[in-house]
């Protein structure tokens, strides 16, 4: 071990930015009013997998959309690919996610109001994992290596702050999307880690 926490770490097979451990972060829906839903050039990253189950759900939130973003998915579907030829969700009007929906004046996530109000309570499916790991952005190289960074957006600047205010790490506000992607023990290797760097004094 160095005299600093090293930029990289290695969980499992997954290679982590330290900042992960480091940073603090925690969503302020009542500052933000979801604006992370709304804003970017782009959809949310998809896999096939979610695409197909974003497809099955469909129905079950139609009447929560926008007239705007029922008419993009009749004419091109859930997800299209991007100039970066990554598989995305639709957007509306170059930015807005098709699945946004308003309560309150905040800009949630249509798929996961409608998962979440379900008896069980614990859909397998809620929203893409890309959008519940934010500000965890998720990278897989050509050698099939994982890699997840921390990703900095001005738009969660108050999330930033309420974060620190909580003195809360991002992988600990991430817990139940970090579980969900990679598994209870991994997310327990996670820990271990973190706890061990904090007993020398690292974070």
């Amino acid at each position: 071990m160095t005299d600093k926490l090293a930029p990289i770490l290695q969980i499992g097979e997954i290679l982590i930015s330290s900042d992960i451990l480091t940073a603090e972060f925690c969503c302020d829906l009542d500052v933000c009013k979801g604006a992370c839903c709304v804003e970017g050039d782009a959809g949310a990253p998809v896999t096939l997998d979610e695409v197909m189950l974003i497809e099955e759900q469909v129905n079950e939130v139609w009447d929560e959309l926008s007239a705007s973003a029922q008419a993009i998915i009749d004419k091109q579907g859930v997800a299209y690919t991007d100039q970066e030829g990554d598989l995305v969700t639709s957007i509306v009007n170059g930015k807005d996610c098709i699945f946004t929906c308003y309560e309150n004046g905040l800009c949630l996530c249509a798929l996961e109001r409608a998962a979440r109000k379900k008896a069980s309570g614990t859909s397998p499916f809620i929203k893409p994992i890309s959008c519940a790991l934010y500000p965890i952005r998720e990278k897989t190289f050509s050698d099939g290596t994982v890699a997840l960074n921390y990703h900095q957006w001005d738009v969660c600047r108050c999330a930033r702050e309420k974060g620190k205010s909580l003195h809360l790490p991002v992988y600990q506000f991430l817990k139940e999307p970090l579980i969900r992607r990679f598994g209870e023990d991994w997310y327990k290797e996670l820990c271990d880690v973190a706890d061990d760097l904090h007993r020398q004094g690292f974070l």
